[in-house]
């Protein structure tokens, strides 16, 4: 089938506070070489200076929802609700998409009725340096223990409104994690453009951060509401868990040979002595 033809894409765009990044991610968009494209922008509480923004780009937003601030996983789905797409693209207001990544991850779904979504690699930006990321994509077993994809992707929206969309209650991060792991287990799998095709800008009030601060809470979560899917994959979540544990370890093992540990072992020596004698 041509991608080109009907397969409406909405792309659902929260933004809190990105009053100097959204126009680069709504850029991003409006030159896609995918032409059935709306964009949905939803302004969840920005300040004054993001509000500013927004009324100057309103020319390049189709659909613009207002709401006091209730994190991204309600903002999306306020988003969605709205949309008429028969597909859903995500993007944070940070970040940004290559012009071909819709047409090509479109084309990628409509070719294979099983692939619940579709991602790609990223360029990743810190403060000071780069890297690229590659995705593994797969089936659920894939993303039991790791988010397998971008948060940025492109989906079916039936399949969002058959597992009930974003989980609300998650505004620490690990949310897009959550969400795909209910996506795979209605089935398929996800799959990976094998270019670099995002760009994603890491900085330090991102979500990413927030989750990694927030880890073994966001942990705990996702297994308790997921208990009967690790019971069914038991083996391999006993695996996941001894492979942590031996690698915490390893790592104690190289502190204790690293050279910053001797060093320190053999500077507190005159000290413990002392300690020594006078207790």
């Amino acid at each position: 089938m041509n991608a080109n033809t009907g397969n409406l894409v909405s792309v659902v765009i929260p933004c809190y506070n990105n009053y100097d990044t959204i126009e680069c991610a709504i850029e991003s968009i409006k030159v896609q070489t995918f032409p059935n494209i709306e964009i949905i922008v939803v302004d969840d509480g920005s300040n004054q200076v993001t509000k500013n923004v927004l009324k100057k780009l309103s020319s390049h937003i189709n659909i613009l929802i207002v709401q006091e601030n209730q994190g991204q996983s309600t903002a999306r789905n306020r988003g969605i609700e709205k949309s008429q797409g028969e597909f859903i693209v995500t993007l944070d207001a940070d970040d940004s998409f290559e012009p071909s990544f819709i047409e090509k991850a479109v084309r990628m779904a409509l070719d294979d009725s099983t692939v619940q979504m579709v991602s790609c690699h990223a360029k990743v930006i810190y403060e000071n340096a780069s890297f690229i990321y590659k995705p593994k994509g797969g089936t659920l077993q894939n993303f039991l223990f790791e988010n397998a994809a971008l948060g940025n992707l492109l989906y079916r929206k039936s399949s969002w409104f058959e597992i009930g969309g974003y989980d609300e209650s998650m505004r620490k991060g690990w949310e897009d994690w959550e969400f795909h792991i209910r996506l795979l287990k209605i089935g398929g799998s996800c799959k990976i453009l094998p270019e670099t095709l995002f760009t994603y800008n890491r900085l330090q009030t991102s979500t990413t951060n927030l989750a990694n601060q927030n880890r073994l809470q966001l942990t705990k979560y996702i297994f308790s509401k997921h208990k009967e899917l690790y019971k069914e994959y038991f083996e391999e979540t006993v695996d996941y868990f001894l492979q942590k544990i031996d690698n915490l370890e390893g790592n104690k093992n190289k502190a204790f040979q690293s050279l910053d540990y001797k060093l320190g072992k053999v500077l507190m020596s005159p000290l413990r002595y002392i300690k020594r004698k006078i207790y």
